[in-house]
């Protein structure tokens, strides 16, 4: 078994406008900016960069499952039950597009939401053991 990779550095998300699509990453998300120019704008959140790369219109992250339903590519991680259904209601109130929290059989819930161009990302309740330990 190989144990080279440590973990993910970089995501790399599809957007039109990198400028637009970066501020909303900060306002919403907390992201911090390092890098922007007309391709691309470089984020820093969640212990990860996410590089927001200009795409044609209509492009996105996410994939159609076998049922023919949009699947996110990524999940966020929060910290408990009482950090996913706050972190649900801020983005409700910030006016994102979001679904139900789920319980979808296995430990913790869920919910998925939308960023401006369209892309889905999944919260799960439960922090993976390795950050469980961290300080945020």
């Amino acid at each position: 078994m190989s144990t080279f990779i440590k973990r993910v550095g970089t995501t790399y998300i599809p957007v039109v406008d990198p400028v637009k699509s970066s501020q909303w990453y900060q306002e919403i998300l907390g992201a911090v900016e390092n890098f922007r120019n007309t391709d691309k704008a470089i984020l820093e959140f969640a212990d990860q960069s996410f590089f927001l790369v200009k795409a044609k219109i209509g492009e996105r992250s996410g994939f159609l499952d076998s049922y023919e339903r949009e699947h996110f590519q990524m999940t966020f991680e929060v910290d408990g039950i009482g950090q996913l259904i706050q972190f649900h209601e801020f983005l409700k109130e910030k006016g994102v597009r979001t679904g139900g929290i789920e319980d979808r059989g296995h430990p913790g819930n869920n919910f998925v939401f939308f960023d401006i161009d369209g892309n889905v990302f999944d919260v799960w309740s439960e922090l993976s053991p390795t950050f469980k330990g961290k300080q945020y």
